[in-house]
């Protein structure tokens, strides 16, 4: 039976994270908020005598609005918090699944690949992009298996209601209009169910320092998601668009995940309309 400590137990992906392991039979020891600061290193330290196979590392302040008020806290929490999980790990010669984010900035090519090259157009994405290079010096220098995913825009239920699909789906469900921002820019939106499945796989990889996307090769715009999310709906609401372009605004992502698909066996399950219609279901029963 393997045991894992799972940092960001209480975010979104660590609860859906710590849930799913128990369910396979694994032993989870869930760090949060409520635990300690990750960037202090005593709340790791307090686990030194536990018996853990892998760590995988979500803690994080992700919400990248804020990040242009709070820099200097996103790069606390994310890069020093890394740092410290890094140092944890080493010590103990415990393997890490670290989970980064898009960092790519404007693509040069779609889809996508691993060695694109990093521009982050944010704080937060700098935030990773620095966590991601401690964990190459550290499987570099010190023989650290380490593996890296990144995300590109994960959605499911329980999500933080700031973010653009649970903004939408509220909306559809229970507003007379659906309101955004902007139409046009395209992401490309994994289930969260496929991600838990792509963290799981992570100890197949090989040794040493492994980076692998976690998306499905798709862009959809927010108009394609509101379609979707009306059709599952059976609604059709008036959309208003204030026409508003982000600072840094990227037009379109798509993630070649070709070398998930060789190397750890993962490929994504569920289509963009199947887990809409799973999350609907989901803010239905609970609201």
């Amino acid at each position: 039976m393997s045991v894992y400590l799972v940092t960001g137990a209480s975010g979104f992906v660590g609860r859906a994270l710590v849930d799913r392991l128990r369910q396979r039979g694994a032993t989870v020891i869930g760090l949060s908020t409520a635990n300690g600061d990750i960037a202090d290193p005593a709340t790791l330290r307090s686990h030194q005598t536990a018996s853990i196979d892998r760590i995988i590392h979500l803690a994080a302040r992700t919400f990248v609005p804020q990040s242009w008020s709070d820099p200097a806290d996103f790069h606390r929490v994310n890069t020093s918090g890394t740092l410290n999980v890094l140092e944890f790990c080493r010590e103990r010669r415990i393997p890490l699944t670290y989970v980064s984010a898009y960092v790519y900035g404007q693509p040069i090519e779609q889809p996508i690949k691993e060695d694109h090259p990093l521009v982050p157009n944010n704080p937060y994405a700098l935030s990773k992009v620095l966590a991601e290079a401690a964990c190459e010096f550290y499987a570099r220098v010190h023989s650290l298996p380490v593996t890296v995913v990144r995300p590109f825009n994960i959605y499911g239920a329980g999500q933080d209601p700031h973010f653009l699909i649970p903004t939408i789906l509220r909306q559809v469900l229970w507003a007379d209009e659906i309101s955004v921002q902007d139409l046009a820019p395209r992401r490309d939106y994994l289930y969260i169910g496929d991600l838990l499945e792509l963290l799981e796989t992570t100890p197949l990889a090989p040794p040493g320092y492994n980076v692998y996307n976690a998306g499905t090769g798709v862009s959809l715009s927010v108009a394609d998601v509101i379609a979707a999310a009306q059709a599952e709906a059976g609604t059709s609401k008036p959309v208003r668009s204030d026409q508003t372009r982000r600072a840094q605004e990227i037009g379109d992502t798509r993630a070649c995940i070709e070398k998930a698909r060789t190397e750890l066996g993962w490929t994504p399950r569920h289509g963009f309309r199947d887990g809409i219609r799973i999350v609907i279901g989901t803010m239905k029963e609970t609201k």
